[in-house]
């Protein structure tokens, strides 16, 4: 459905052998530093999620101020002064919640939670935006004409791959619960 501009390919190895000083950790902490590369690999994602939120905010923006309806243009409707209004204040807190993440992570403190937080947030706010700025374009929006079609596919992926939306939940979860 979307990103297009990423090849990815599946990836099997059989009977390797790994001598022990390329070992990324000990042998049989695999299950621990495949997920630290996950929490890692959750800021990358709420980074693209932001990115591609702003870029389909810019879109929009650009379209609204563009577009005329009823003798003026989109951007002078209330309706979707408060639409963008929206996906910058949505947007603006998954780059707050994206950059603490990267900086507990950059500062060697814990950052799991975090890392969750900002791939959920982040991840879920681009779609929101996404869908909003599709909205402001009409039947365009929908169209491979306006870069905001491509942006909403792209958007997608992001509540799935590095764990799904509910998984990021699931471990907010369980470390608030845990918490003392």
């Amino acid at each position: 459905m979307g990103l297009r501009g990423s090849t990815t390919v599946p990836l099997t190895l059989e009977e390797c052998f790994v001598p022990e000083g390329a070992l990324l950790g000990k042998e049989g902490d695999g299950f621990k530093v495949a997920m630290t590369a996950l929490d890692g690999g959750r800021i990358g994602v709420a980074s693209q999620a932001l990115g591609i939120g702003l870029a389909a905010l810019d879109e929009g923006r650009r379209y609204a101020q563009e577009r005329q309806a009823f003798g003026k243009p989109l951007a002078d409707l209330q309706a979707i002064q408060f639409m963008l209004a929206d996906c910058k204040v949505e947007l603006e807190a998954a780059r707050l919640l994206t950059l603490r993440a990267a900086w507990l992570k950059e500062n060697k403190r814990p950052f799991t939670r975090e890392a969750a937080m900002a791939k959920l947030y982040s991840s879920e706010a681009a779609n929101r935006v996404c869908y909003r700025t599709l909205q402001v374009h009409g039947g365009y929006g929908y169209t491979k004409e306006y870069a905001v079609e491509r942006l909403t596919r792209d958007a997608r992926v992001t509540t799935i791959y590095e764990g799904t939306s509910e998984i990021q939940r699931l471990v907010i979860g369980r470390d608030l619960v845990r918490e003392d």
